[in-house]
Order: C-alpha cells, then structure tokens, then sequence
C-alpha cells in the first residue's frame, strides 16, 4: 500500500470476543481497524474518529444491529455498513438491506468471505459517491440551461397575460397533452419549458425534438431506442426519448412537419403509453407529459391533408395560442430592456438608456421573425453601439427594412393586409439576396422550411424555377 494512500478504517462491533478477535486478525494487515463490543462505545469512537466502514453484529447489548444501522445512516451519511448475523433467516437480511446496509455476512465467516464484502461495499461505495457527483453535475447543467435559455416570458399585454394563465392552469394537472400553435420565433420552447417548471414534473428532465429533422428510418430508434446488433449499425445499447425523459416533459417541435408514415406511429405509442426498444419483445410503460408545437394554423391541422385529425386530438387536448410580437407591440419596450440587460453584460458593454426614437422604430415594424429577430436586433445593436445609449442608427438593418415597409403602407390600397405585407417583405428579402432562398430565410430570422412553407403558400415565383 503507497505510503500516501490512506488504510481502510473499519469499526467492527460485536459483543462476542472471538468474533472481535477474528476479524481483527483478519482485517489488520490491509485496514486500520477499531473493535468494540457495544454500540454506545462504538458511536464514540464515531465522533472522534474518520471511519470508512461498520461492521455490526444483528444482535447486541443496548439496541439491536438495525437500530445502529439506522443511527449510522442519519447521522454518518456516507459510511457504510455490513451486517453479520449467525442467523440466515431472509427477513433479517432484507430489512437490513432495506435499512441501508451495504452487505450481508453470515456468521462464521472466513477471511475471503469478509475481503469480498469489503471489497463490494467499498466498490458500492465509489459508485454512489460518482452517482451524486454526477447528480449534481446535472443539477448544477439543469440551473444553467434554465439561467441561459430560460422559461420566463416577458411581457405585460393581454395576450401574452393570456398565455401565461393557460400555462398555470394546465401545468397544474399532472399529464394533459398541450399543443402549442404560433409563428416561428414567438417563444414556444420557452412556452412549453415554462409549462414545465411550474409543473410537478419540474425535478425531471425536459427534453425537445425537433420532428421535422428526424428521418422515416430513426424515428423508432430515437424515440423507443435499441439493443445492441439489433440493426446494422446498432453497435451499442441506446436508450430512447420515452426511457430518457420518463417522468418529465417532452416537447415535439414542428410537429405539424411530420411525415403521415410517422403520425401513424406517434398516434400508437401515445395512445397505449407504452413502446417497445428495438431489439426486444418487451413494452415499456411510460410517463411523460407530451407538448407539442407548430407554425400551422388549427384549420391546416384539421384538414386531413397534411395531418392524421386523430393525431391532432391527441395531443391537443389543451391548445394555447402563441401571439406574433406584431400583436403585442406594448411588450416590445419591455422585451429591448430585458435583452439589453442580459446581452450587454456579456459583451462588455455598460448599456445605461435606449433611446425613446428607438422603441418607436421597432413599433412600426412588423416583426416577421417575432421575437428571434428582436433579440437578434437588439444583440447586432449592443455590438454596434459604443457608448452608454442604445440609438435608432445602431439598428441600422431595422431601420432599412421598417422604411421599405412603411414606403409600401403609404402606397399600397390593402394598408392592413399582414398576409400581403408578409409577402411583400420575403419579396424584399428575396430580392435583396438574388433569391437565394438559405440567406433570405437568415435575413428573415426563419428557418429554412419556414421560409419555403411561405413561398409555397404565397405562390411567389423564383427565377430560374419552373
């Protein structure tokens, strides 16, 4: 044993002398060891001495091994404990067990015996120590993901007030289905994590797929899992969405994009709460609240075109409508703050006022991106910005775009179509990038699909496309 390698300490309490006497013998040449033959001696050689390990008798004087066993683990948390007993009576090694008791040791035993039960207590030992280390670990990543990503919703107008009673009133139930229908970029992640926080669920994980990204050919594998070898590629165990998140939360982004071969299979395993890993004949229950989210309006997923109705009311059982910012322009002011507060630090940069020529620029705007593209704004701002007060010229970009739209406004005989203004401005944006649709959809802050799902609706014709 290295010289900087601190023994074992054992305390072994047993009010037979021979037993003391063997174990002891057993014991010295690789553990530091402390033998007594009843538990008032032994507790005070615990207050004032480092011990690894108990070794306790079934029967003693004073109080029983269960009672010192269950003394032990309030008060020394972190020492283990083997129990020793010269009896082989099942129920007196399961409630020990059931008590805490790392190990159980029949009387007489021999040296092998007593290493081996050291050497599986200990190796217990390091194992739930690199459990709670872990643990906390992820205590410590659930806090952060929480402070960088966030579930507070900011705003005061009626609307978004409207939303968050609907979060309240349903997280409040312990596993009712939510569908959340809004624009991209109005905050359904931060919705739906919202919905989970408040909810009893909130010490589980919360997990999100995005659905439009999964192939046909993975969607068992991510969401039920695999054993080993059960397909060509399959060189490990996986465990699935539905076994990962059991207990928690699992939000379907884009749910509306799912092919109709995979509806078919979501609708199935939703309905029985039950799945079966690939590679195995056994069902899984589970336990998961699902909420899904969508840029498809109520009407398109009741059509039966895109999406199974049968689907859609099994997961939405509870819908909440997320408000586009346009419709919400009194939380804008409120929004600006809340990012210059949380970027700026960030970036170095000491913020102290936004100038009001600021707030009135971006209410005139319409926000095709929603609250992305203001965050996105406000970050480009900061950057531009190199003094103390965030100005209407560091929103240069915002600037350009919002006077292209009021231009359009002024001339225009359909002043308040938002349909035809949402086409005008992919037009602009089209346009402004010679139609190259991956840069449009970044100046737009959508994500591709998005963008071609509005090509598509709006029919706008490309060059060069037939």
């Amino acid at each position: 044993m290295s010289a900087n390698l601190k023994p074992l300490s054992v305390l072994v309490i047993d009010d037979d002398p021979i037993i003391r006497n063997l174990t002891r013998s057993y014991l010295k040449d690789k553990a530091e060891v402390y033998v007594v033959e009843s538990p008032s001696t032994a507790f005070r050689i615990l207050e004032n001495e480092q011990i690894d390990l108990v070794i306790t008798d079934f029967k003693l004087p004073e109080m029983d091994g269960l009672q010192v066993l269950e003394r032990i683990k309030k008060e020394y948390i972190g020492i283990e404990v083997i129990m020793i007993s010269s009896s082989s009576e099942m129920n007196t090694v399961i409630g020990a067990l059931r008590k805490g008791a790392a190990d159980y040791c029949k009387k007489p035993f021999t040296s092998a015996e007593i290493w081996l039960s050291i050497e599986r207590t200990t190796k217990y030992a390091k194992l739930q120590s690199q459990l709670n280390t872990e643990v906390k670990k992820n205590d410590v990543l659930k806090k952060t993901v929480d402070q960088e990503v966030g579930c507070k919703i900011i705003g005061e107008s009626p609307l978004i007030q409207q939303v968050k009673n609907q979060m309240e009133m349903v997280a409040s139930t312990p596993d009712t289905s939510v569908l959340l229908i809004g624009e991209s970029g109005t905050g359904k992640e931060l919705v739906a994590r919202g919905i989970h926080m408040l909810s009893q669920r909130n010490d589980s994980l919360f997990g999100a797929v995005n659905m439009s990204a999964i192939p046909d050919t993975l969607f068992e594998s991510e969401f039920f899992g695999h054993k080993k070898g059960s397909f060509t590629g399959a060189i490990s165990d996986k465990s699935g969405w539905f076994e990962s998140i059991n207990k928690g939360t699992l939000f379907l982004d884009e749910i509306g994009e799912m092919p109709m071969s995979l509806q078919v299979k979501l609708l199935r395993v939703l309905e029985d709460r039950k799945y079966t890993k690939l590679g195995t004949q056994d069902e899984m229950p589970f336990d998961i609240r699902i909420i899904s989210a969508t840029n498809k309006t109520v009407g398109e997923l009741t059509g039966g075109k895109v999406f199974r109705l049968d689907l859609f009311h099994r997961i939405g059982t509870f819908v909440i409508q997320i408000p586009p910012l346009r419709d919400r322009v009194s939380d804008i002011a409120i929004l600006v703050d809340y990012f210059v507060k949380i970027i700026a630090p960030k970036m170095g940069k000491q913020i102290e006022s936004i100038d009001s020529a600021v707030i009135s620029l971006l209410q005139n705007y319409t926000f095709p991106g929603n609250i992305r593209e203001l965050r996105n704004m406000v970050e480009r701002a900061i950057i531009m910005c190199n003094d103390k007060v965030l100005k209407k010229e560091h929103f240069y970009l915002t600037a350009n775009l919002s006077a292209q739209t009021h231009l359009n406004l002024d001339d225009a005989n359909d002043l308040f179509d938002l349909k035809e203004l949402e086409k005008q401005t992919i037009i602009k944006a089209l346009g402004q990038v010679n139609y190259n649709k991956a840069e449009a959809a970044r100046l737009l802050n959508l994500e591709w699909n998005a963008l071609y799902r509005r090509i598509q609706k709006y029919d706008i014709a490309l060059p060069n496309e037939n």
